[in-house]
């Protein structure tokens, strides 16, 4: 990023004491230094002799955003209410301020930013600023999540951004009604592994024509499908296929949403279980099913043939997986 494209930040205060303008200049160094900011503080430019009412003019002008930093004596003079000789700086650039906000008051009161650093309230902000009435950035301590909310601002990227909206369910004379999306049709399918098809099961006695079927030595697989956060809810029916060449055999069914997993659930033969997952929001998921280590059967290991299958294979699904 080239230095013009770093936001620039002036910082507005008011000489209160030796302790304040310590305080201040440790908050701007920070920006500075840890947060990338391009900072113009005034005791930083004391190199040289200067005419300060130029060198504010500029930076009022030239910077995107101005820190105004809250005090008592800063609210005195931007109100008004300082003698004429007491802290002239401040009380200029509290006029330039006051006739900013004149000018453009939507506009400028995004630029003129009230800050609040410890010890100091918000009844130090300068009633020009309306600090009851509209944002102000309280920074406790200086850290990244102290000053998270003032570079929110400055970004214009917040600490909680807007999520993306979903289909309204008032659009619909029932939303229940809505088109549902079957998960077994495989033009959907971003990613498969193992010896996953689409087809039909049967778990406890019930047939499930669109399902996600896992037959074959693969004792492990998945498919992922990209949701484009459209859906809102998936309903399925888990368990080991009704005709299972193993009835001993266990299956682990595991949803992943966004690649964070969800419980993970066990399941025997004739003990299918429903199973609904909230998915709103979600870009990607990932379903699961395996049936891991070896042979449960009180046979032992060795190799049984049932019907034309071989004992010790993997038989389950995904019942009629369910998008809405």
């Amino acid at each position: 990023m080239s230095d013009r494209e770093v936001p620039r930040v002036f910082v507005s205060y008011a000489h209160d004491s030796t302790e304040h303008k310590e305080a201040v200049r440790e908050f701007a160094t920070y920006l500075m230094v840890r947060i990338g900011l391009q900072v113009q503080l005034d005791q930083w430019d004391s190199d040289r002799r200067r005419d300060w009412s130029l060198w504010a003019i500029e930076h009022l002008t030239d910077s995107d955003y101005i820190l105004v930093i809250a005090s008592p004596d800063y609210k005195q003079r931007a109100d008004g209410r300082a003698r004429s000789d007491e802290g002239r700086g401040s009380q200029f650039e509290a006029a330039i301020m006051r006739d900013a906000l004149t000018r453009d008051l939507r506009g400028e009161t995004e630029r003129w930013l009230p800050v609040v650093l410890p010890g100091r309230s918000v009844d130090d902000i300068p009633t020009c600023l309306c600090g009851h009435s509209t944002t102000r950035f309280h920074v406790d301590e200086l850290s990244e999540d102290g000053v998270a909310e003032l570079i929110g601002a400055i970004t214009g990227k917040g600490r909680f951004p807007t999520p993306e909206r979903g289909e309204w369910l008032g659009g619909r004379e029932n939303p229940e009604s809505r088109q549902l999306v079957r998960l077994a049709d495989e033009s959907r399918w971003a990613e498969r592994s193992g010896e996953v098809k689409p087809g039909t099961a049967v778990l406890g006695g019930v047939r499930y024509d669109d399902s996600i079927v896992l037959r074959g030595s693969s004792r492990h697989g998945s498919v992922v499908v990209d949701l484009e956060r459209r859906y809102r809810r998936m309903t399925t029916v888990i368990g080991v296929l009704d005709d299972a060449a193993e009835p001993f055999q266990v299956g682990h069914f595991q949803v992943f949403l966004d690649g964070k997993p969800q419980p993970p659930r066990r399941v025997a033969l004739d003990k299918p279980e429903v199973l609904e997952v909230d998915v709103t929001g979600t870009r990607t998921l990932r379903l699961e099913m395996a049936r891991p280590g070896g042979s449960a059967s009180p046979l032992g290991s060795a190799a049984v043939v049932v019907g034309r299958r071989l004992a010790g294979s993997v038989d389950l699904a995904w019942g009629n997986p369910t998008l809405v």
